[in-house]
């Protein structure tokens, strides 16, 4: 008896190549990794990043840049179709995202935070997602530059999410306000 569903082949997928991905629209938005000190976790935010067409991630402080074994394991080649850039400060980072534009919202849990649930991205310009150290998050020196910060709704007796969990979650919840 067949169960009704039949996976998808490779070829059936429909996938672009990793150039034509890094070269193909964009949403228009960033992820910014504030000292991610786990390479497997740089790796899983780059194959997000490319899931969904972030225009480019910001590796900053002490995260590490490709090449890297550990960062390809969990990356998957998509070091290859993400556009990533270095910058050793964070402050240097959002300024210069600021001057081009974008909003610059941090993730993390703040007396003042947003909910991820009330967040409006209808303001026409394009979002930076600040993402923080796996134990001490989003660094104080990021938070006074960032315009609001965004808290993850959860209900577990845990109140915290894996950081490439947290940029899966935050990068979905943006692409999906741009596809309605």
């Amino acid at each position: 008896m067949e169960a009704g569903f039949r996976k998808l082949e490779m070829a059936e997928l429909g996938r672009v190549s990793p150039a034509e991905s890094r070269e193909g629209k964009k949403f228009p938005f960033v992820l910014i990794l504030d000292s991610i000190r786990s390479l497997m976790n740089v790796g899983s935010i780059f194959r997000t990043a490319d899931a969904f067409q972030a225009e480019k991630l910001f590796l900053c402080g002490f995260t590490g840049t490709p090449p890297h074994r550990e960062i390809q394991k969990t990356a998957l080649g998509a070091t290859e179709s993400v556009d990533w850039q270095y910058f050793e400060s964070i402050e240097d980072c959002i300024q210069h995202l600021k001057k081009h534009g974008y909003r610059i919202w941090a993730i993390e849990q703040t007396t003042r935070s947003t909910s991820l649930t009330d967040m409006d991205y209808s303001s026409g310009r394009p979002f930076a997602f600040v993402l923080g150290n796996e134990v001490s998050g989003v660094s104080e020196e990021a938070l006074q530059h960032c315009e609001g910060v965004i808290e993850i709704p959860q209900f577990g007796s845990k109140h915290s999410l894996n950081v490439s969990v947290t940029a899966g979650i935050v990068a979905w919840e943006f692409v999906k306000s741009r596809l309605k």
